[in-house]
């Protein structure tokens, strides 16, 4: 979902702002909000080097409710996911004959939160929450896949000083999307989630923290610290035409329990043009691959990686990079995208997209990758989606191809 980013990413960045700003006229209103949000849909998955296809056909339901009472509000939201259709690898189900789609059958408590908003412009959030950090590249809620990824976590977001813009989360566990039948439903540790940002003008400059402790088996080699900085810029070049442009730039290395000893940069810059509804994007990505010591030089587990993150809206919707190679990862992709807001079915939206994948050391060609998808919403609670991804392999995983139909509802 990577074309339409650019433009976004600027309304992104700006919600603590109005998060906060609204704070104090939010604090003095009471009452009780219904939370129900379902999904059915197919997933199907072609892949080299399986003998079988999968055929997902999974319904997800969120419910539950959100209470406001002077400055205080208290959210509960239950989710379940039922496997319709079962001819795939859920992760959990052992069909590994199956290609994955990791939406195993499971039912959670997927939220319950305590928020305060009785200080300035500022809001501070308690208990297992929904996590989206900008576009999400770093952290963020995976809400593609049916059981969302939430946190057990204190955040703070707040304007209180000014210009100056703080987010700072402490999250003890992360609850992922593999469901309860998984031995990593949830991974504990000390997570420390912090940004510091200022607009100048046309422009949104943040700095960057993100300490990961994996304290899991299996997952110790995902523990980093992250350093880094992002830039997001909307500029208007006319009554109709707008620019959008993202840079980030961050350091990662090695923390806590990590049995690697390593350092990777991450680099991104996008642009997208908007005229007349459509939306022209280019952009180049590279998650680096690790500069480490003795053996741990160029080794596994050493390159830059974002365990955290919504991976699925980044390098193809095939997922065939959600952990990044030992060489790294160079992402040059292209998308065009035209909205048309006012059809006989209601707001219809189009994108295409396309990815050549290099690795970052060794000039590899991992391969290319097509991306196309329309969304129909026929009413306020309804879209539809129809989606295709097309992963064409040279040196790295097989060619795979994937099609997606949903159907959302949204109270």
């Amino acid at each position: 979902m990577r074309g339409l980013h650019a433009l976004v990413a600027v309304g992104a960045l700006a919600a603590p702002a109005a998060a906060t700003a609204q704070a104090t006229a939010q604090s003095a209103a009471a009452g009780f909000t219904p939370i129900v949000d379902a999904r059915l849909r197919y997933e199907g998955v072609d892949q080299d080097g399986l003998p079988r296809d999968a055929d997902a056909v999974t319904a997800r339901m969120r419910s539950g409710f959100e209470y406001r009472r002077g400055a205080f509000a208290v959210l509960a939201e239950a989710e379940a996911t039922l496997a319709i259709s079962g001819r795939y690898n859920s992760t959990t189900n052992g069909k590994t004959l199956f290609p994955t789609v990791a939406d195993p059958q499971t039912v959670e408590l997927n939220r319950l939160q305590l928020q305060y908003r009785g200080l300035p412009k500022t809001v501070l959030t308690v208990g297992r929450q929904r996590i989206n950090l900008d576009d999400q590249r770093f952290v963020g809620s995976v809400a593609w896949r049916q059981n969302e990824q939430t946190f057990d976590a204190v955040r703070l977001e707040s304007q209180a000083l000014g210009p100056v813009m703080l987010d700072i989360t402490y999250a003890w566990s992360d609850r992922t999307i593999f469901g309860i039948d998984s031995a990593t439903q949830a991974i504990s540790g000390d997570n420390l989630l912090a940004s510091a940002g200022v607009k100048l003008g046309p422009v949104t400059v943040k700095g960057l923290t993100f300490l990961i402790d994996q304290d899991e088996p299996g997952k110790r080699q995902f523990s980093s610290q992250t350093y880094g900085v992002r830039a997001v810029g909307a500029f208007p070049l006319g009554d109709t035409v707008k620019l959008g442009l993202i840079a980030s730039y961050a350091r990662q290395s090695d923390w806590q329990g990590n049995p690697n000893d390593y350092r990777a940069d991450y680099w991104l810059g996008e642009a997208a043009l908007t005229a007349a509804g459509v939306t022209l994007t280019g952009g180049y990505e590279v998650l680096g691959a690790g500069r480490g010591q003795g053996r741990d030089r160029g080794g596994a587990g050493t390159a830059f990686q974002t365990p955290l993150a919504t991976a699925h809206k980044f390098q193809g919707w095939a997922d065939k990079f959600l952990t990044t190679p030992a060489n790294g990862i160079r992402d040059l992709y292209a998308s065009a995208g035209y909205a048309l807001p006012k059809t006989p079915a209601g707001p219809v939206s189009l994108l295409v997209a396309w990815h050549r994948f290099d690795s970052d050391r060794l000039s590899i060609d991992y391969g290319t990758e097509w991306n196309a998808q329309i969304g129909v919403k026929p009413s306020k609670r309804i879209s539809l989606l129809a989606k295709f991804a097309a992963y064409d392999a040279n040196r790295f995983a097989t060619d795979t191809t994937k099609l997606w139909l949903e159907l959302d509802y949204v109270l």
